[in-house]
């Protein structure tokens, strides 16, 4: 039986941490089911851009809230797990995902990644191939002395299935390749099944009485993974080579070489790919593609493009689970009209008001939509982050009919209304100026260095405010912060709202004075209240003691300072080593211009806007007042302290400043990183070496001023080993 669709309603700009945590914990949940079903029993329940959307919505999330990502993070994993009814192939090259891009400004972004990384003027010098992504199984077919001797499935990217015997049936893959090719060789592709195949076999299933296919990816996949080859054989496979895996020697210096040679030795290739020079023309080919989608005789869902030039491919490198020289644009979801009912107002732990659109239930891609994100005040009159009109200035109305749409984000979206359509009683939506939880003063803050005016309203309410009060004890106690057994959302929830004095938590402190109260109440006891019990109740107060003694960075990081998530707290603690160091810092920070408020800059992953945020919240008397009352209870433990064991830089503060030569300075920031250094913006007397190039300046005279250690790029490659 399927599952519902998981579709929440808050964007992922205005989730707290707690609501992050549960979410990250679905999706891992929900699209590791979802590749069973895709990968393991090839019959998925959702759709393409229904499961893409997933993706999305958790790499979101992890983007903003990277100290939350799982062990079992879907980012983390590529395809599935083998599945044990063939032996393990392990591929000598991991077979990787490609990152997806949805829009023509996404694209382009990312040629222009591509020239940013390399340090090259965006001058159209570096081509590019576009070729229609094969919505097929990934194959990698290995020969050695020209034969082929393994054929495995991608499976979880390092691992796969050995699918050799059926392989072999797909009489358009060479068994024997030509006397040129190296005696090892990886020809990577995608095995398929036409569509004018899949309606031939369905006709034949049709007319034996037995069940017809659903569609040909999935048919494509079970065929190949059939125990008799002979089934396998009937199925008239078919196969597009595309990339290249472990090789013993060269074949080309460009992708489009290689695929040439594929084509030499009678591989397939597909025929729309192409090589280009430009955005303009990329987009180009991509739409032609998009148009042609439907007299194609295989299923697409986007175009790959990958950058052509082999030694510039070695150059970007990889990410965790992908290349930065090659991503898939797919091609947009459905869209679907409905009628905007509603519009409702929810405040997160930030006292952000969110606006969440209530829709006439409408299916879309297979899914039924309720309601969809508003994003903003400004989202909802027709403007964009910049000021600029979007929708062409359109806003949206309740009583309005609207463009729905799930592509990109799981998410739904209110793309546009349809003005032929509007009611005559729809008026202008009117965002509210007070918070509808307490009534306080709504307001939109300005950035004070740049002028402009954030595009979340925002209560003003703080801890009088009960959304973000409850919202913040929830952070508190949760799992990456305080971590308090037995003190979960339901609890929280109970405590808060409850009227005894002896037993309510409205704050951080009153957790750890809870026993205390409890002890001296005369009538009213907590191991009396349904729900709770002898047993919970001490395994509460246990679990409250045990966090007394607290390492630093949970400390930091359960205060819910706006912008400092476990990362940025670890960073703070790993600094400043004691919370006396880190408190008095920030406090001495407020100062304009003092050397505390440069040191916190100078901090790699600390910019002016965190920055800012922790000192503001050092500057609130009502969170002093909370912090004191907690410290009088908790202890925080002194910072573990980096290593340094190992790589020659690992745990050293290194700034960049001047002109690379060799390597942009997107690089050589990876580099560092890479060895354990930590890269900062700015020079302080924390910092441990200066690489400074042609046009150093003012960072090389302070470094030389602190006695830093400088040297130049030749001096600095020689150290981390070239």
């Amino acid at each position: 039986m399927s599952r519902p669709a998981f579709s929440p309603t808050i964007p992922v700009d205005a989730l707290t941490e707690l609501e992050a945590v549960a979410e990250l914990a679905v999706l891992a949940e929900q699209i590791a089911h979802h590749d069973a079903l895709y990968h393991g029993k090839d019959a998925p329940e959702i759709t393409d851009a229904e499961y893409d959307a997933l993706k999305r919505r958790n790499d979101a999330i992890e983007a903003r809230f990277p100290h939350l990502v799982r062990a079992d993070s879907p980012s983390k994993r590529v395809g599935f797990e083998p599945l044990a009814t063939f032996s393990a192939v392990t591929h000598a090259k991991p077979m990787l995902s490609l990152d997806n891009v949805f829009s023509d400004e996404d694209a382009a972004d990312f040629v222009g990644s591509v020239y940013r990384f390399l340090g090259v003027l965006p001058d159209n010098s570096i081509a590019f191939t576009a070729e229609p992504k094969i919505d097929g199984l990934s194959m990698s077919i290995r020969y050695e002395k020209g034969r082929m001797v393994t054929a495995a499935t991608r499976g979880d990217g390092t691992t796969g299935e050995n699918v050799t015997a059926n392989i072999r049936t797909i009489a358009e893959i060479p068994q024997v390749l030509p006397a040129d090719a190296p005696d090892v060789v990886e020809v990577r592709g995608e095995v398929y099944m036409a569509k004018s195949d899949f309606l031939d076999l369905n006709a034949r299933m049709e007319a034996e009485g037995k069940q017809t296919y659903v569609n040909p990816r999935n048919t494509a996949s079970g065929s190949l993974r059939q125990l008799d080859p002979k089934v396998t054989a009937a199925r008239k496979l078919k196969f597009f080579a595309y990339a290249l895996g472990d090789v013993s020697a060269p074949l080309a210096d460009t992708q489009s070489g290689i695929v040439q040679r594929f084509r030499d030795w009678g591989f397939p290739v597909n025929p729309l790919m192409t090589k280009v020079n430009s955005v303009e023309e990329l987009l180009a080919h991509y739409h032609a593609i998009g148009e042609a989608r439907s007299s194609l005789d295989y299923d697409i869902d986007g175009v790959v493009y990958k950058v052509d030039r082999l030694d510039l491919q070695e150059r970007l490198g990889f990410r965790s689970r992908s290349p930065r020289w090659a991503t898939a644009h797919k091609f947009p979801a459905e869209q679907a009209f409905t009628t905007l009912t509603g519009i409702d107002i929810q405040v997160g732990r930030t006292g952000a008001l969110t606006p969440v659109a209530r829709l006439e239930p409408i299916t879309v891609g297979g899914v039924v939509v309720t309601n969809a994100t508003l994003h903003n005040e400004d989202y909802i009159k027709g403007i964009g982050n910049s000021g600029e009109p979007i929708r062409e200035g359109r806003d949206i109305r309740i009583g309005d009919t609207v463009i729905v749409q799930r592509a990109g984000d799981v998410i739904p979206q209110i793309v546009d209304v349809v003005l032929d359509k509007r009611p005559p009683h729809a008026v202008p939506y009117a965002f509210p100026t007070k918070c509808p939880v307490c009534g306080s003063h709504a307001v939109r803050e300005t950035n004070e260095k740049t002028g402009k005016m954030d595009s979340v309203m925002r209560c003003t309410g703080g801890f009088t405010c009960a959304a973000q009060a409850v919202e913040h004890l929830k952070h508190f106690v949760s799992r990456n912060a305080f971590d308090i057994e037995g003190l979960g959302t339901k609890q929280i929830d109970f405590f808060f709202g409850s009227e005894d004095p002896l037993m309510q938590i409205k704050t951080a402190p009153e957790i750890f004075t809870l026993q205390r109260r409890q002890e001296a109440s005369p009538l009213i006891k907590l191991e009396n209240i349904d729900g709770f019990g002898k047993v919970s109740v001490k395994k509460l107060y246990d679990a409250i003691e045990a966090r007394r003694d607290i390492a630093l960075h949970r400390l930091i990081f359960g205060l819910g300072i706006r912008h400092v998530g476990e990362t940025t707290a670890k960073l703070l603690a790993r600094s400043y080593g004691t919370y006396e160091a880190f408190e008095a810092a920030m406090k001495a920070a407020a100062e304009p211009g003092s050397e505390a408020w440069a040191d916190l800059n100078a901090i790699d992953g600390i910019g002016e806007v965190v920055a800012r945020s922790i000192v503001e919240f050092y500057k609130e008397p009502r969170n002093l007042t909370v912090l004191k009352a907690l410290l009088d209870e908790v202890r925080p433990q002194e910072a573990e302290r980096p290593t340094t064991e190992g790589s020659p830089v690992a745990g050293k503060t290194v700034v960049f400043t001047g002109s690379l030569e060799k390597m942009t300075r997107d690089e050589a920031k990876a580099r560092a990183e890479a060895l354990g250094a930590k890269v900062a913006g700015s020079v302080s007397k924390k910092t441990d070496i200066l690489v400074a190039g042609p046009g150093a300046g003012s960072k090389l005279d302070k470094a030389r001023e602190l006695g830093i250690a400088t040297m130049d790029e030749d001096e600095w490659l020689a150290l981390i080993g070239g």
